[in-house]
C-alpha cells in the first residue's frame, strides 16, 4: 500500500488546492495530481471533482476522508513506535492550539523538546476552541489545547487555571475602578469573539445572569485588543493572552471572579503513538514549573 498517496489525498482535500497541496508536501503540482489519480484508479471510484471553480469532494471522497486519516494516523503510530523499539524517537507530532497557548507556552515546550529529540517532527494548527475540537474530532491532530471540560472522546489532562480580565479604553468611566462589574456589561458596548469561539466570556456572563450589548463580532483574540485601545468597546479577555502585551488599555478583574480552566486533550486509547505521548508529558511538565513559585 503507497501510503504517499493517501496522504496526498488528505493533504489537498486540508489545503483545498492541488499547489497548495503541493507546496506543503514539498513536491510538484504534477506529482501530487499523479498521486490523487493513481489513487482513484486503485479504489475504483472519483475522490475530487476539479473545475474553474477548485476542487471539492464526490460523495465517495467524503466516505473516505475518516477511514484515511485513521489509516494515516496508524501509520504514523507504527513508526513512531518502531523508532522507539529501537531507542529512538521520531515521527510527525500534530498539535491543535489556540492563540494564548500557541504564543506564551508552545515555543518554549517545542525548543525543549527539540533539543532532546530531533528526530521528531512536528505540525502546528492555530485556531480557536472550535477549531481545535474539531480537529480533534477529525483526527486532524494527535494532541489539543481544549477548555476544560471537554465533551471530547479523548484523555483531558487539566494543565492551569487562567483568570478571565475585562480589558477597557483608557479613560472610561471605570478608570479609578479596582474591579470591574460584570453587571455593566449590559449598558457598555461590548466586543465579542464568534458565538462558536467565544466559551470564556458567554459562560463567565451566563453565570452572573448578564446578557452583555454587543456592538461587534471578531474571530481574532488580536482585533479585539485593537478596537478596545480605539474606544470602541470593552471586552472579557484570559489573562495568559494578555501576558506580556503593552497595549494601551485598562485591564481589571471581574466581579464576580471567572476563570477558564486550560487542558491538553490526547487521542483516547491506542490512537497516541510514544512520541506524542513524550510531548504531552513534556507539555505538563512545563506548565507544572510555571505555577510553581
Amino acid at each position: 500500500m503507497n501510503i504517499q498517496k493517501y496522504q496526498a489525498f488528505i493533504t489537498v482535500v486540508e489545503q483545498g488546492s492541488l499547489t497548495k497541496a503541493a507546496e506543503e508536501l514539498g513536491c510538484t503540482q504534477s506529482a501530487v495530481s499523479h498521486s490523487i489519480s493513481g489513487l482513484e484508479e486503485e479504489l475504483g471510484f472519483a475522490l475530487l471533482k476539479r473545475s474553474r471553480a477548485g476542487i471539492r469532494l464526490t460523495g465517495e471522497g467524503e466516505r473516505m476522508i475518516s477511514p484515511v486519516r485513521d489509516l494515516l494516523g496508524s501509520a504514523e503510530r507504527l513508526k513512531q513506535t518502531a523508532s522507539s523499539i529501537r531507542g529512538l524517537e521520531s515521527g510527525t507530532v500534530r498539535i491543535g492550539a489556540f492563540t494564548s497557548v500557541a504564543v506564551h507556552w508552545l515555543p518554549a515546550v517545542l525548543k525543549e523538546f527539540q533539543q532532546d529529540y530531533p528526530r521528531v517532527d512536528f505540525r502546528l494548527l492555530n485556531g480557536d476552541y472550535h477549531d481545535v475540537e474539531q480537529w480533534l474530532q477529525d483526527g486532524s491532530i494527535d494532541i489539543g489545547f481544549v477548555n476544560v471540560p471537554c465533551a471530547l472522546d479523548c484523555e483531558c489532562i487539566p494543565l492551569m487555571e487562567d483568570r478571565l480580565l475585562a480589558i477597557l479604553p483608557r479613560g472610561s468611566r471605570f478608570e479609578n475602578y479596582p474591579k470591574f462589574p460584570l453587571v455593566e456589561c449590559e449598558t457598555e458596548p461590548f466586543i465579542s469573539l464568534l458565538q462558536s469561539s467565544d466559551h470564556d466570556a458567554r459562560r463567565a456572563l451566563e453565570a452572573a445572569g448578564v446578557k452583555p450589548n454587543v456592538r461587534f463580532y471578531t474571530k481574532d483574540d488580536y482585533a479585539i485588543i485593537a478596537m478596545v485601545e480605539q474606544g470602541l468597546g470593552m471586552s472579557i479577555m484570559p489573562e495568559l493572552l494578555l501576558k506580556g502585551r503593552r497595549d494601551n488599555i485598562q485591564v481589571l478583574p471581574l466581579i464576580p471572579e471567572a476563570k477558564r480552566v486550560i487542558g491538553i486533550a490526547i487521542a483516547a486509547g491506542e490512537k497516541a503513538g510514544p512520541a506524542t505521548r513524550r510531548f504531552a508529558n513534556y507539555v505538563v511538565r512545563y506548565v507544572t514549573e510555571l505555577k510553581e513559585p
